[in-house]
């Protein structure tokens, strides 16, 4: 008898590089492959590597390092695989030769037929199922629904497009087929991602696709709206990330306040300085924002909004991080995330005058962080003694020692959490995916105490 053949899979980075990587597992399970725990275990290693700022780096080359180490056979992939050398040379060929192969992000096929050069695929990829939905390295209730990949902005810090590329829409009949099959595989909430969520279908023209028989326009609202419709009959929550702030968001705000989708967008402003955006070559003017937001809480009074900022861009002066610092107390962010500003290789903000001292960018992400940390308490604090949605994260012991889960406000992983206290009187279990009703009790540094009721 043969041995199945087994692989390997590490997927580091992003939420849209753990999308590649589920597309990927998918066809190896597709495929007759297994996964395995452990490198050693594995026939190969699959790496799926992060190449933005400097510590993702060192990881996914410390990982592909343990790999080889282990194993000996790899295959990378992911946006360090894009990465060149000053010399134009690969930069995981040149620091580890001995991989089997490299490819960029968004490449699965490329990765297949690595994977069938070297390890041959064990039967034909129809003769077996798997799930509809895909194989997921989520937990079951929640899922990421990648809708375009690449970027056509030019951000002077960054340097995704170099590796991604120029944006490029799927299908929207593709996206909502996907949806439908995640609702009916058990998701109950749904986290739209991409590069520039705000800008789908723009490289199309907005041309119209077709789901379920009927016309679909490749345009975020309305996209948005056929998802919002395929979550009803499940009561599940459909989440948007990575929104920048176009006039065209706008009119996704009734949905919010209506309740049709979470009233929840994360919107990358980075700063709030017209001349720092200027520098940064950011899509949008800091006082337009604030006004922009003003607008959307008017419509939507509920909505929560996530942020990342950048302190100590080079050229920032106290007088413009200072314009930040106030724009974060007349936005009231929700929450928000700060990085002091750290070169890319690659990027087109490393040639720009006036560097700050590794001491004065790291201060000021500091300041901005206890400014957030004021604005997160308060805000937190206005619940206390409201009855929210839970979604149910970890239940394993509900009802005897509590459980844990999230309101609208909170998005896995980078969001607070609700911790569910133990009721007197038991009287339902729970279980991971469902929904629960819960008092606020109060707060704890960025999650909230609540009661089932």
């Amino acid at each position: 008898m043969s041995t199945t053949p087994t692989v390997g899979f590490v997927s580091l980075g992003c939420p849209k590089a753990l999308t590649d990587s589920e597309l990927i597992l998918t066809r190896l399970s597709a495929e007759g492959y297994t996964t395995s725990k452990t490198f050693a275990g594995a026939d190969l290693v699959i790496v799926n590597t992060c190449g933005f700022i400097d510590d993702a780096v060192k990881e996914s080359l410390d990982t592909i390092s343990e790999a080889l180490a282990e194993n000996g056979k790899v295959i990378v992939t992911g946006c360090l695989g894009a990465k060149t050398n000053a010399d134009g040379g690969n930069l995981v060929k040149d620091l580890h030769p001995s991989v089997l192969a490299v490819t960029g992000p968004h490449a699965t096929h490329e990765v297949m037929e690595a994977v069938h050069l070297h390890l041959p695929k064990p039967h034909d990829p129809f003769s077996d199922l798997v799930p509809a939905a895909g194989i997921k390295l989520t937990p079951k209730h929640y899922a990421y629904l990648k809708i375009s990949e690449g970027c056509n902005h030019r951000c002077s810090f960054c340097i995704i497009p170099s590796m991604r590329g120029d944006l490029v829409s799927r299908p929207v009949g593709d996206v909502l087929n996907e949806a439908k099959a995640l609702f009916e595989s058990g998701v109950r909430e749904l986290l739209v991602i991409s590069q520039d969520t705000s800008a789908y279908g723009v490289d199309i023209k907005y041309q119209t696709g077709f789901f379920n028989g009927r016309p679909v326009k490749s345009r975020l609202f309305d996209l948005v709206q056929a998802l919002a419709e395929l979550a009803e009959p499940f009561g599940a929550w459909v989440r948007l990330h990575y929104v920048y702030p176009y006039p065209s968001v706008d009119e996704i705000l009734p949905l919010m306040a209506t309740g049709r989708i979470l009233p929840y967008l994360d919107v990358p402003f980075q700063h709030s300085h017209p001349d720092v955006l200027k520098r940064m070559k950011r899509p949008a003017s800091g006082e337009k924002n604030l006004e922009r937001i003003d607008a959307w809480r008017k419509i939507c009074p509920q909505l929560v909004i996530r942020s990342t900022f950048i302190a100590g861009f080079p050229g920032e002066t106290e007088q413009e991080f200072e314009h930040l610092l106030q724009f974060m107390r007349e936005a009231e962010i929700d929450h928000a995330g700060c990085f002091a500003y750290s070169p890319v290789d690659g990027a087109t903000a490393n040639q720009l005058f006036g560097m700050l001292p590794q001491e004065v960018r790291e201060d000021r992400r500091s300041r901005f962080m206890a400014v957030a940390e004021e604005i997160s308490t308060a805000k937190l604090n206005r619940y206390v003694g409201s009855t929210m949605q839970v979604l149910v994260d970890s239940a394993k012991a509900m009802g005897r020692q509590g459980g844990v889960g999230r309101s609208f406000r909170d998005a896995p992983e980078i969001d607070g959490l609700v911790h569910m206290v133990a009721p007197e009187k038991i009287s339902k279990s729970y279980r991971a995916g469902e929904f629960t009703k819960v008092k606020i009790l109060g707060t704890q540094g960025h999650d909230l105490i609540g009661l089932p009721v």
